[in-house]
């Protein structure tokens, strides 16, 4: 049984940072694609990054190149998303996915994620 759940989320003022945590069980990162997704109040979800199950590529949006850095330990689980320099734009609740079993080398940016966590609230307000 595939499970995720976030944590991490709060408050925090412009020009900071968060990191997120996305602790799963029920699969192995070896088979299976993870990433981050985001939701806001009156728009779309939007795929924000991802790591590939193969070769581990990480994938950005162009929305959080540069800020945001989705990386995992050496033991694989939890996976964590690093959130820096904040704006107002980026308030959104974020959540982990995930997908699989992927037995060939597939990229994560171009699949649908069937798996999801509850989702964690951040929200960047002075």
């Amino acid at each position: 049984q595939v499970q995720l759940v976030e944590s991490g989320g709060g408050l925090v003022q412009p020009g900071g940072s968060l990191r997120l945590s996305c602790a799963f069980s029920g699969f192995s990162l070896t088979y299976y694609h993870i990433g981050w997704f985001r939701q806001a109040p009156g728009k779309e979800r939007e795929r924000i990054s991802c790591i590939s199950s193969k070769n581990r590529s990480t994938y950005y949006a162009d929305s959080v190149e540069g800020r945001f850095t989705m990386s995992r330990d050496n033991a694989g689980n939890p996976v964590y998303l690093q959130l820096n320099s904040l704006k107002p734009d980026d308030t959104a609740v974020y959540y982990c996915a995930a997908d699989g079993p992927y037995y060939s080398d597939r990229d994560c940016w171009s699949i649908e994620f069937d798996y999801w966590g509850q989702g964690t609230q951040v929200t960047v307000s002075s």
